[in-house]
């Protein structure tokens, strides 16, 4: 780990191929590459997130998901290597379980606003979901080698796809929380607005 970041431009990247942690190399359009990808850009806007005035609650579970997202980053780049468990998909139905049950039901659909931190939230999910389809996209490539196709590394574990599934399912959660911290409830979606939003 020290060489790899005492030298951050290794221009080894120049021919549009980048290094996995099994010292294989593969194109950066790859899908592993991809799903790898949108878990960093993730773990990154939670960062924004956590720039936001926040319930020490949140911000510690945030923090947790945090590396969480890094070690899910690990996996996906070390072939056959499985670093999230069960565990980890325990502890975000603890948090989601644990955060409903502060929220009244929802009988509408709300829209991704409110206060800075709760649309912070939203967008977090909505890459969440991104990152969600790229670990399936990878996944179903996994399945078509068996059959013959060209990618023959390891088959990937399922735990990284249920895991960012409850995140983004958590992460809407918080979006709710977060608007009542900020002393605001959920935007809801007016059905009954009348064409383009007129009265």
């Amino acid at each position: 780990m020290g060489n790899r970041l005492s030298k951050i431009a290794t221009r080894t990247g120049d021919d549009g191929t980048t290094g996995l942690g099994d010292g294989s190399r593969v194109r950066k359009d790859d899908a592993r590459i991809a799903a790898m990808g949108d878990v960093d850009e993730l773990n990154s806007n939670i960062g924004v997130l956590l720039c936001e005035t926040l319930p020490d609650d949140v911000r510690a579970a945030l923090v947790a998901i945090q590396h969480d997202l890094f070690d899910l980053g690990g996996e996906l780049c070390m072939p056959g290597h499985t670093v999230v468990t069960d565990a980890h998909l325990a502890r975000l139905d603890g948090w989601l379980a644990d955060y409903n049950a502060t929220l009244p039901p929802l009988k509408e659909f709300i829209l991704p606003a409110g206060s800075r931190a709760a649309s912070l939230a939203h967008v977090c999910r909505t890459v969440c979901r991104r990152a969600e389809r790229a670990i399936v996209a990878l996944g179903a490539i996994q399945d078509d080698s068996e059959d013959g196709g060209e990618d023959h590394s390891a088959p990937l574990a399922p735990t990284p796809r249920r895991y960012v599934n409850r995140l983004s399912d958590l992460l809407f959660v918080l979006a709710r929380v977060l608007n009542r911290a900020a002393g605001g409830n959920d935007v809801l979606w007016r059905h009954d607005r009348g064409q383009f939003g007129g009265k």
